[in-house]
């Protein structure tokens, strides 16, 4: 297991309860390796007829004893082992999701959700059982195998041999078998990961599915999925199917030859009736040793191969991250420059030469087609992506010189699809609001235009949206998602398109508060409706990627260009 540096520092912090929980599984192993002793001593004594009520009662009780401490060792062991199997699982999914929350924009634009869930569930668990019962499986397979053969040698040295005939083909058989079985257990995670994103997809999209009468369809696609994971699982148990067969055929081939040579040195009496009784009981307790083996193969293989993908993506470094030296922000006037710049998606360029000033408190609208990287130009600014080339400066400074929670902590971004937790709407108007701004939810509340969407419903604040605010109208989603940026007390706020799904009363609304921020904050407004951008200080024009125009409504009006033939079209669909 190459991966294993993953696990060692939450066994050493656990050293102690790991330490405790094998003590007493090698405690409970002990028990049970005596019970066969006592067996012996009470079989010799029926057979040559000196046993008695006393001794038996005595023998009897000693056996009840050790089951008692048995149970209370194994219970220890399980609580110890188990327990610590289980704040494994939980710290690698904490760790997961932390990194995975550091990893840059352009990692999600290809990882697929599905394949992220697999890992935060499924991957984990294996890894679990392998830390788990692999240990213990592996402590029996070493302790309880070793001490049970020891018994064995005690008792009768050449039936002992007999017995281990069978152990060189167990050895051969696992190593042979194990570096396929890991090959396998890793395309079963794979297409596992696969089968979780186009359930997901569909349950996402139940409601599209519904409206397009595509249910035939959408569940064939999730049968073939299906379909295809359950031939690679049927692939890797023509590979771990072989296993615990022959570990069953091998212990009963055992057992056959310690019925035919034992029995027969029993009757010559070379050993007595209860060494022959007992070494049938250190057998049996050999049997789950020799299965373990196989078990214990199995399981960290499968453990094995989702460590290997787990540590793939903690291994991923963050392609946007603080520079060693990175300025820390203590005062943010909201001067943003863009210079010389040009950005790209691969080999895609999207935005090229962008020289662009913006003045503190200064509000800049955005305008044009659609693929023209209006939103990409907003995304560059709190760093989701970094430029391919030139810079852009806040307050002077290169972004990627400074502190990238400093840098987002003072920027207010409302995207243009927004997205609201199924929490209830407080809870999604106090994301990211501090004790601070929440004073302040009242009044974004009327400066958004929510009053009345929030006293109609029946809950008020306290409405659960449901998943991905379902409940809501694009437009109420929009201005939620607009109070939300405005309760945070940044001092440039960027806003995708923030009245494209609101009627022309609510636009006009939000356009008012939008408009009475300007000189207080630095405003970066997308919009495609003009009326959104039209009390702009400038409004800029992208065009395949570059500026057009530039200047002011009155000035652009003039001009005759883009703006004003827009401004033309959406005055027409005004008037009729």
């Amino acid at each position: 297991m190459k991966s294993i540096d993953l696990l060692i520092p939450h066994f050493k912090s656990q050293w102690r309860v790991v330490g405790m929980g094998l003590l007493s599984l090698i405690v409970v192993d002990g028990l049970q390796l005596t019970i066969p002793r006592v067996i012996k001593r009470a079989v010799d004594d029926l057979a040559a007829l000196d046993a008695d009520f006393g001794s038996l009662g005595v023998q009897a009780a000693f056996i009840a004893a050790m089951a008692l401490f048995i149970g209370i060792f194994r219970y220890v062991w399980r609580r110890c082992l188990l327990g610590t199997a289980r704040r494994l699982e939980a710290a690698l999914r904490n760790r997961l999701l932390a990194h995975i929350q550091t990893l840059s924009a352009d990692y999600f634009d290809t990882v697929k959700t599905g394949d992220l869930m697999a890992h935060a569930t499924n991957d984990i668990q294996q890894v679990r059982m392998a830390a788990g019962m692999g240990l213990v499986a592996f402590n029996d397979a070493l302790v309880l195998g070793a001490a049970a053969v020891g018994f064995m040698l005690y008792i009768h040295v050449q039936l002992t041999l007999y017995v281990l005939i069978p152990m060189p083909f167990i050895v051969l058989s696992t190593r042979l078998l194990g570096k396929r079985m890991h090959q396998r257990y890793r395309k079963v995670q794979a297409v596992f990961a696969d089968m979780t994103e186009v359930i997901r997809e569909r349950f996402a999209g139940i409601r599209m599915i519904k409206a397009h009468n595509s249910e035939a369809a959408a569940a064939r696609a999730v049968k073939q999925t299906s379909q295809a994971y359950i031939a690679e699982n049927i692939r890797l148990v023509g590979v771990t199917g072989l296993f615990f067969p022959m570990m069953m055929l091998l212990t009963n081939l055992s057992l056959a030859l310690v019925l035919f040579f034992g029995g027969r040195r029993t009757i010559l009496a070379e050993i007595s009736p209860g060494d022959f009784v007992a070494f049938i009981s250190y057998l049996n307790l050999l049997a789950w040793p020799m299965m373990a083996l196989g078990w214990v193969t199995n399981l960290i293989q499968r453990g094995g191969a989702s460590l290997d993908r787990l540590k793939s993506i903690l291994e991923r470094e963050p392609g946007i991250r603080n520079r060693p030296h990175a300025h820390r922000l203590d005062r943010v006037r909201g001067r943003i420059d863009f210079q010389s710049l040009y950005f790209s998606y691969g080999r895609q360029m999207v935005l090229e030469g962008i020289d662009l000033n913006v003045s503190a408190g200064e509000m800049v609208g955005i305008i044009g087609p659609p693929g023209s990287g209006k939103s990409t130009l907003l995304d560059l600014v709190p760093r989701l992506y970094d430029v391919t080339r030139g810079r852009i400066a806040l307050d002077g400074h290169d972004l990627r010189d400074l502190n990238l929670s400093d840098l987002r902590r003072n920027i207010a971004y409302v995207p243009q699809e927004p997205f609201l937790f199924a929490g209830t709407i407080r809870e999604n108007l106090l994301f990211g609001c501090s004790d601070a701004c929440r004073s302040a939810l009242a009044r974004v509340v009327a400066d958004a235009g929510l009053e009345t969407t929030i006293r109609n419903f029946p809950h008020g604040m306290e409405t659960v949206v449901g998943e991905k605010g379902i409940l809501l109208s694009g437009g109420q989603k929009q201005r939620i998602a607009l109070a939300r940026a405005l309760l945070v007390d940044a001092p440039i706020v960027l806003l995708d398109d923030p009245i494209s799904q609101v009627d022309t009363v609510t636009g006009r609304l939000v356009s008012e508060t939008i408009a009475g921020l300007v000189g207080r904050r630095t405003l970066l407004i997308v919009s495609h409706r003009l009326s959104a951008v039209r009390n702009a200080h400038r409004i800029v024009t992208l065009q395949n990627g570059r500026i057009s125009e530039i200047g002011s409504h009155e000035q652009l009006l003039a001009s005759a260009g883009y703006y004003a033939r827009v401004h033309a079209m959406q005055e027409l669909e005004n008037a009729l």
